[in-house]
């Protein structure tokens, strides 16, 4: 990828030499830069793509119609040396076909010294899915004496250089981008900024109210709306329902609007109790938060409040529980969440 985020397939090293001058042509011929490296122009970069697919060890693949539509289907575009040979009369040879199973091929072949010192592709040719270049048909040009040399006819892809940038340039990974914006809090109090994250999935098909889920974005916790809080719930601390016996943990307090957001997992002081019992919170008994001892009384009312509707004062998670395939985990080091503040996350599958 060059400075302008256009996107080459080097066809030719020039021996394993450093590569000083970046291709810059966005045409469909292949170009040979000052450095004798030989570049296909593949495709670039979009602005989108720059922004949601490029990372330090991945960058988006797509097909460029014009390139693939000039692409040529068997055409030899490089030939190496593989041995010089011996004894040929110098000068510059042209005419010299590429046999095989393709037609048209040709180069030209420059001999110094005896030797062959350059091949040019003068006719690509098309069809081939072999191709060698004789001894005989290079002394045949005029190259007199020479003996030994041999040429490797490179085989292109498939359908030509260009013609399947996916297949071509190994694109076996799907990279999915997503951003979790700040916005989200306010206007659905589904991904809160008042707590942070570590963990990143990725859920197909989960289901929410008994159905797969279809929208854009769902709250993973249950909440509670409280009437006559005694002060502000801590974030993360362990929550009791005495009566009941219920056990949960606090992911977000919204003090304007007297929300308490929570989980209850399978650990202890998470979801269950001392005994590995797990209860529903429920009715109007006496919330208390074990780290602020703060109380809160359940509210009766049945309302949404922010985006969240209550049934009696309990709002369940809108992901249904143990629904969906985890076809992805990754664990990650905690980040924390601000309300002006948006994280990118993206995530390389294999195939």
């Amino acid at each position: 990828m060059n400075s302008n985020f256009d996107v080459y397939k080097c066809l030719d090293n020039n021996g394993g030499a450093n590569s000083t001058v970046e291709p810059t042509t966005v045409l469909t011929p292949i170009q040979t830069t000052a450095d004798g490296y030989k570049w296909k122009y593949m495709y670039s970069l979009t602005a989108s793509e720059q922004s949601n697919f490029l990372s330090t060890d991945f960058m988006h693949v797509s097909t460029d119609s014009t390139v693939s539509s000039a692409a040529i289907d068997g055409a030899i575009n490089i030939v190496k040396i593989k041995s010089v040979g011996t004894g040929g009369t110098s000068g510059t040879f042209t005419g010299i076909p590429i046999r095989g199973d393709g037609s048209s091929g040709a180069v030209s072949i420059t001999v110094s010294g005896g030797n062959i010192s350059g091949v040019t592709v003068t006719n690509a040719g098309s069809g081939y899915t072999f191709g060698y270049i004789r001894n005989a048909d290079i002394v045949s040009a005029g190259a007199t004496g020479l003996t030994g040399a041999e040429l490797d006819c490179i085989i292109e892809p498939k359908g030509g250089h260009g013609f399947n940038s996916v297949k071509e340039l190994g694109g076996y990974y799907v990279m999915i981008n997503t951003n979790f914006e700040a916005g989200e809090d306010s206007n659905t109090g589904d991904f809160t900024t008042s707590n942070d994250f570590r963990r990143v999935c990725l859920l197909r098909d989960p289901q929410s109210g008994g159905s797969t889920a279809s929208t854009n974005t769902l709250r993973g916790t249950k909440a509670i709306l409280v009437t006559s809080p005694s002060g502000n719930f801590t974030i993360d601390e362990e929550i009791n329902q005495t009566t009941t016996g219920a056990v949960g943990k606090v992911v977000e307090w919204d003090s304007s609007n007297n929300i308490l957001y929570y989980i209850q997992t399978r650990f202890n002081d998470h979801g269950v109790d001392s005994n590995g019992n797990l209860t529903t919170f429920s009715g109007t008994n006496t919330i208390t938060g074990q780290s602020s001892g703060v109380t809160a009384t359940p509210s009766t009312s049945t309302t949404t409040v922010d985006s969240v509707s209550f049934s009696s004062g309990y709002a369940s998670s809108e992901i249904d529980a143990d629904t969906g395939d985890i076809i992805y985990i990754e664990n990650r080091s905690p980040i924390t969440r601000a309300s002006d503040q948006t994280e990118n996350v993206k995530l390389i599958i294999e195939f």
